[in-house]
């Protein structure tokens, strides 16, 4: 395949809803282009995008495929991705290189949350959007009711561009509106028709419509405007002409209907998207920033060769590949590249198209292409590639954060290194997903965007690096406190033959305001103890606040006062002071009502007025209060309190209690008192565990 003119391209990804039908559409695409010679099934695991071991598995897309294939001359970079909402942040990266986003929308089912969030990120990159109906050819599907849903939605100007003729189970003819034709396909897959003019009341709708459409047009530009009302209308050139412009102004949202799965009107929808989809000439010019931090513009008819990854993988026997979309000049097979974003000169080395897991060789992809290269020592997924003499560096996404937290438990000892090397080249390849060694809990924690994505990430784990790990509820960020005033009096004494080890420390403690910390003070007098051992006293509560004292958990909000010892002239040192003010401040802990502070999460719930009810009660369940509830454009937001405690896979449920539509985020807020009858419970668990180890 020669290289295209940037005009000439069409990167496009295919969003949607879980189910919408992306895959099976990307299928007939390939199928009517030729690319492939008959459909592939997602049950027989036989389609060209969904390859991987766990999409096979599954059922699912769970990674972007990249595809291509030419049509009118026209080549399109598809991007097949997942629709899944744990795997949104995959839709979210091809939108970011995309130049238009193709929304499926699967008739019975209607808009779903997926239909709602891959919108909102095509608005926010400021892309146009196409909307496809499919799925004509099920039982009591209603075109009217989908496309005023979409209009409720998407806002009036969604217009559709052909009208099922016979929609439900023998579904195969359309009317399409541009040609005013009935357009009657074949039945076999091939995406093969014949057409002929409408006639009857199918003619009346369909010149209806086309009129309709020609005011569109006309309103979305003042010149055509003026040529409408002084021509009375538009030449059939002019209107057409008006179609991509109106198009990428987002003057009016084109609607499409077809059955992937039977090929059935995907011709027609590609014709459009060949003649009328947004290419990179249409957004010549991208911001990003220098090397000084500064702003830059990238333009897409310069020389310099300007790249981004927006996605890396793992391919077995095939080793790392990263997409990647060539923004300005040529990026060819040997060139050397600067990553500004790692500050590292990478060698690119061989250049591919792709169509799922085949791949063909090319030695150069031009401004505006999209392709994937091989083996790059130290690219991730957002990274820059540029000349090193002229730095910058693209925008990359800003990925949501994780809504789901888990423990990785080794089964077996020895694999920690193979497990770090693992989690570190599955965050570098997937940005969405997030890891962290906490030394407080003493546990690895994972984070990802769903229960499904944080099987996935473990079962590539497990698999791509040989170690064998589960997943386990992580531990909670107790804290200890106290709730009165207490003294201690410790006297430590040590003799083994030579110096021994001498020193008494006297404390008070008291509570102390909340978020404040450990304050610590002296107040000695006279000579009792040498000023140089009050640091050592100090060292030594600071050890036993971060061990904790009464489950293990770090101390918090205690004022603490050194107020009297005695030392010994040869005997007592440093450890000698550190030991005593360890165990002083332990007793007195221990006498002054101490008692366990939990975390409170703050969260953001957005569900349907529907599913209020249930969210609350589930929230009340979990010892959750509502704080305020706002109304979105179409969901409502409930602001809530929560204990961590309550919260594990607490994802997982509200899509459970909201058919999948609920989505929330939360953040630590604050410290709460435990009650008593739980706090008995981490009390007995924690010294179960010492006893255990």
């Amino acid at each position: 395949m020669a290289n295209h003119r940037s005009a000439d391209l069409r990167n496009f990804a295919i969003v949607g809803h879980a189910s919408s039908g992306k895959t099976v559409l990307s299928e007939a695409m390939l199928a009517c282009s030729g690319m492939i010679n008959r459909m592939g099934r997602i049950a027989d695991g036989t389609t060209v995008s969904d390859y991987h071991v766990s999409e096979k598995q599954r059922q699912i897309s769970t990674q972007t495929s990249l595809l291509h294939a030419t049509w009118m001359d026209k080549k399109f970079n598809i991007m097949d991705t997942p629709g899944y909402l744990d795997f949104m942040s995959e839709a979210l990266a091809a939108l970011h290189v995309a130049d238009f986003a193709l929304v499926t929308i699967q008739a019975q089912h209607g808009i779903g949350v997926g239909t709602e969030r891959v919108s909102n990120f095509a608005d926010h990159y400021g892309i146009p959007k196409i909307l496809v109906v499919n799925a004509m050819d099920k039982q009591n599907t209603s075109f009217d009711a989908v496309l005023g849903d979409a209009r409720a939605y998407f806002g009036p100007r969604v217009f559709p561009l052909n009208v099922p003729v016979n929609p439900g189970p023998d579904f195969n003819q359309i009317l399409d509106v541009l040609r005013n034709d009935i357009v009657t396909y074949e039945t076999a897959g091939r995406g093969r028709y014949t057409e002929q003019p409408a006639r009857g009341s199918w003619k009346d709708r369909v010149l209806q419509l086309h009129r309709e459409l020609i005011e569109l047009i006309a309103e979305s530009d003042d010149t055509l405007l003026t040529k409408f009302f002084d021509q009375g209308g538009l030449s059939e050139e002019e209107f057409r002409n008006g179609i991509h412009a109106a198009v990428q102004r987002q003057h009016f949202t084109p609607l499409f209907c077809i059955s992937a799965e039977t090929n059935i009107g995907v011709a027609r929808l590609m014709d459009f998207i060949a003649k009328y989809g947004s290419s990179p000439v249409d957004r010549p010019k991208v911001t990003a920033l220098d090397a000084y931090g500064k702003e830059a513009e990238v333009e897409l008819t310069s020389a310099e060769p300007i790249a981004q990854v927006f996605k890396t993988m793992h391919e077995e026997h095939f080793g790392e590949l990263s997409f990647f979309r060539v923004y300005s000049g040529t990026v060819r097979t040997g060139m050397e590249l600067y990553n500004s974003a790692r500050g590292v000169t990478e060698r690119i080395g061989q250049i591919y198209r792709l169509n799922g897991r085949d791949r063909v060789a090319v030695g150069e992809l031009s401004s505006g292409d999209i392709g994937a290269a091989v083996k790059l020592k130290d690219t991730h997924t957002g990274n820059t590639l540029c000349l090193s003499n002229r730095q910058v560096k693209l925008p990359a996404p800003d990925y949501p954060k994780p809504s789901l937290h888990a423990a990785l438990q080794p089964r077996a000892k020895g694999e920690e290194d193979k497990i770090a090397a693992g989690l570190a080249t599955l965050h570098g390849e997937d940005p969405a997903f997030q890891f962290m060694a906490d030394p407080e809990l003493r546990q690895t924690i994972v984070a990802a965007q769903g229960e499904l994505h944080l099987d996935v990430v473990a079962e590539r784990l497990r698999r791509r690096f040989n170690v064998h790990v589960d997943l386990i509820q992580p531990r909670v960020r107790f804290r200890e406190t106290i709730k009165a005033n207490a003294e201690a009096d410790y006297r430590h004494k040590k003799q083994s033959g030579g110096a021994g080890q001498f020193a008494q420390v006297l404390l008070r403690i008291s509570p102390a305001t909340r978020d404040s910390g450990v304050a610590f003070s002296e107040s000695l007098s006279g000579q009792c103890v040498d000023r140089v051992f009050v640091t050592s006293v100090e060292r030594g509560i600071q050890h036993a606040c971060s061990e904790g004292i009464l489950a293990g958990y770090r101390v918090v909000d205690v004022n603490v006062n050194f107020y009297d010892g005695k030392m010994h002239p040869v005997d007592s040192n440093d450890i000698s002071f550190q030991v005593a003010g360890y165990w002083a401040f332990k007793e007195a802990f221990l006498k002054a009502r101490p008692c366990l502070l939990e975390p409170i999460h703050s969260l953001e719930i957005r569900v349907p007025e529907d599913c209020v009810g249930k969210v609350i009660g589930d929230l009340s369940s979990r010892r959750g209060r509502v704080v305020g509830m706002d109304a979105g454009s179409r969901l409502q937001i409930i602001h809530a309190l929560a204990p961590a405690r309550e919260l594990y896979r607490y994802a997982s449920q509200l899509r459970s209690l909201t058919g999948g539509r609920g989505l929330h985020t939360e953040e630590f807020s604050h410290y709460e008192d435990l009650p008593a009858e739980l706090e008995q419970q981490v009390v007995e668990s924690a010294k179960k565990a010492r006893l255990n180890h």
